[in-house]
């Protein structure tokens, strides 16, 4: 320390030509720095988490196929039911499970969609179940 002695109880040095920089300028230069803009989000991605889609077994398979035919037949009715379908992720593979709720207006055999009333389309190779009062009353419970 004996070394810069004559130094230490000096005034801080004033540039001639510039202006002091604002204690706001000067407080911004110790910022945080984010070296690789996009990272946290990248990472927060890659950790969501998606679903992946179940395959039905023949048993399930027939039970739904089973489920659109009463719906077919009942469509003159306005069947209510809730809609349980896979919903692929746009970013990444796999995706989830919703349930859709509502009247059924349309089955589309050709394009393999049902149509609610809201102008919502499921593709019915994404459905896993359909629940609704309508299968009650031709089940018998």
């Amino acid at each position: 320390m004996k070394k810069y002695e004559d130094m230490i109880n000096l005034p801080r040095p004033k540039s001639k030509t510039r202006q002091p920089m604002s204690m706001l300028n000067r407080a911004a230069q110790f910022s945080p720095f984010a070296a690789l803009t996009g990272h946290e989000a990248a990472v927060k991605e890659t950790a969501r988490e998606t679903e992946k889609r179940i395959e039905l077994d023949p048993y399930m398979r027939d039970a739904l196929d089973h489920k659109l035919e009463i719906l077919m037949e009942e469509l003159k009715n306005k069947p209510q039911v809730k809609i349980i379908h896979f919903q692929a992720d746009e970013k990444k593979a796999g995706g989830k499970y919703i349930e859709t709720s509502g009247t059924i207006s349309k089955i589309d055999e050709y394009h393999h969609t049902i149509h609610m009333s809201d102008d919502r389309k499921i593709p019915i190779e994404d459905i896993l179940d359909i629940e609704g009062r309508i299968f009650d009353i031709y089940c018998g419970e």
